[in-house]
This record gives structure tokens, C-alpha cells and sequence, in this order.
């Protein structure tokens, strides 16, 4: 299941790469180790954390499919007395969706070990007065979680006209008309945007997805609104999930896990835990990552073959 509205195919991770590379100016300071250490999975640097966040495409499943033997491989850390929780960016699923969704697959998460984007846009909007919102969302996920009042955004330009600013969530229902009503709106009338899933692409099946932080940073750059970010590689996601560690569990003992590099791993050594990425599944499926490290200045800490 992705929130994405469209599929690259073909030369998906160096498209993506440089996508990602043409809007580091939106993205936390890369600070990380000089090299990285190479390991087989999991397992192999268990020993040296407490507590593991586990980003969900690439790591946990690819797409509708878990990704041979993580079920067992989590069952097994948490064996051990690892803390284990999920840190994603899937900001277009509710939360009961997300939670039933990891069950179907075989994991055995309960509700405090997930922390997803959606929840830190929705705790972030705390900080702003109440409004009427237009939603970047797919209408078939219902407005479970979602503000009172907020409209879903198809293809009446009255609905981009009348809210009084915009959230960008799940991108599955999202396509090039709805953009261009949207990047309309924002040059005919500035309003804030923020965006719950800052991915410009996730791994399925099939290929990459498009996500909503590529079409966020499209309104950017065209319109002059600079949009607010809540999931990875941004503070706010973090920042919840440190809530959810257990007291006491210094830094240097938590590793973010993620296939992604300006993601997760940008987004892990940012909020000063260790990282690691995920070679052999999801976005660098296939591909050696060093390259990409090289050019991006972005090292993890560990490269694991597999989760």
C-alpha cells in the first residue's frame, strides 16, 4: 500500500537521488561519520544499541509484502529486551489503519511503539489557530484524526479558494490538475503548508512512488511558500519519538534504521542518534549506495545488506 499518486520506473534511484539533492537547501545539516561500518543485518549491531527505529517501506515491508525474515528478526530483538518502535513518514493512514496494517503483515506492534508523521502534524497543529484546511488526503480513509472541518481537495477550484490553509498527507488521490489548482491558489492567496509525509518517493512493488513532499517542494519553488515539514528528515517526528524511548537511553544507544538516505539517515543523525541504511531493500534495492554517500555527504553509521 503507498500514498503515492504516480510510478517511476527505470532509472528510479538515481532520478530520486537527485531530486532529493536538488532540495537540500530545505533539509536539515548533514552531520555524520567520516566512514561507515559494514554489516549483514540486524542482528550484527544489536549489540550495540537499546533501542531501534525502524523506518516502515524498505525495512519492514516492500509495498503489501513484509520483507523476508524481519518478522522473526524483530521478534527476536525484542527477545533480548531491545527496544523496538516504527518511525514513518506514512502520513496518509490513520492510525488504527497503520496498526492493523503491520498486523496483517506479521508484526506484533502495539500502539506506543509507532510514531508516525501524521501524528506529529496533527500534534503540531496545536500551534496554530483553528481554520478552515484544505487536505492533500485521500477521501477513502475517512476523517478519522483529521480537524473538524477540514475539506479534502479534488477538483473544485472554490474548495483551494476557501481554505484557509493546506495539508499535505497522502498523495494517493493527488495528480497534476490538483497541483496546479493548488500552486494557483498559493500565488493568488499565501496560506501556510504543511506537510505530514516530507517523502518525495517510497518503494513498492512496482517501483517508486510519488509522495507529497515532492509536491510540496514543487509549491516551494514556484510559489515562494516555504511549507512546514513534520516527518522525517524533520525535528518533529523525532521529537515524538524521543517521548516514546525509554528514560534514561542515551543517544549514542539508539539507531534509526532506514533505506533512504536524506530521510532517514539525514533525519536520524540530525536528531543526534546513530543510523543505519538498508542497502538490499527499498531504495538502493540493487544498487550500491557509496556513490550517493559520497555525493551527499550523508554517512550512516552502519550499511546493513539486510534488515
Amino acid at each position: 500500500m503507498s500514498t503515492g499518486s504516480a510510478i517511476l520506473k527505470g532509472a528510479d534511484t538515481s532520478v530520486a537521488f537527485a531530486e532529493y539533492e536538488s532540495v537540500r537547501n530545505r533539509l536539515p545539516a548533514a552531520g555524520a561519520p567520516a566512514t561507515s561500518v559494514r554489516a549483514e543485518n540486524l542482528d550484527a549491531i544489536a549489540d550495540a544499541f537499546d533501542v531501534f527505529l525502524l523506518d516502515a517501506f524498505g525495512v519492514l515491508n516492500i509495498g503489501e509484502t513484509a520483507i523476508p525474515g524481519v518478522v522473526d528478526r524483530v521478534a527476536g530483538l525484542r527477545q533480548r529486551g531491545k527496544q523496538v518502535l516504527v518511525v514513518t513518514n506514512a502520513a496518509g493512514y490513520p492510525s488504527p489503519v497503520l496498526f492493523e496494517r503491520y498486523k496483517r503483515l506479521g508484526y506484533s506492534f502495539e500502539t506506543q511503539d509507532v510514531v508516525s508523521s501524521r501524528m506529529a502534524l496533527l500534534k503540531g497543529l496545536d500551534g496554530h489557530a483553528h481554520r478552515k484546511w484544505g487536505m492533500v488526503a485521500a477521501p477513502k480513509f475517512g476523517r478519522e484524526e483529521l480537524p473538524e472541518g477540514a475539506i479534502f481537495l479534488e477538483d473544485d477550484p472554490a474548495a483551494y479558494a476557501q481554505a484557509e490553509g493546506f495539508l499535505m498527507l497522502g498523495a494517493s488521490a493527488w495528480n497534476e490538475p490538483r497541483q496546479a489548482l493548488l500552486e494557483q491558489a498559493l500565488r493568488d492567496k499565501p496560506r501556510d503548508l504543511l506537510v505530514g509525509n516530507p517523502d518525495l518517493v517510497a518503494p513498492v512493488e512496482s517501483g517508486l512512488s510519488r509522495e507529497p513532499g515532492h509536491y510540496a517542494h514543487r509549491l516551494a519553488s514556484a510559489t515562494g511558500t516555504e511549507p512546514v515539514f513534520f516527518g522525517k528528515p524533520f525535528p518533529a517526528i523525532f521529537d515524538m519519538a524521543r517521548q516514546r524511548i525509554r528514560p534514561g537511553t542515551p543517544d549514542h544507544r539508539v539507531v534509526m534504521v532506514g533505506d533512504t538516505l536524506h530521510t532517514d539517515i539525514l533525519g536520524g543523525s540530525a536528531a543526534g542518534f546513530k543510523t543505519a541504511l538498508i542497502q538490499g531493500y527499498g531504495f538502493f534495492d540493487g544498487a550500491d549506495p557509496d556513490t550517493a554517500i559520497a555525493a551527499s555527504g550523508i554517512t550512516p553509521d552502519f550499511i546493513l545488506d539486510r534488515p
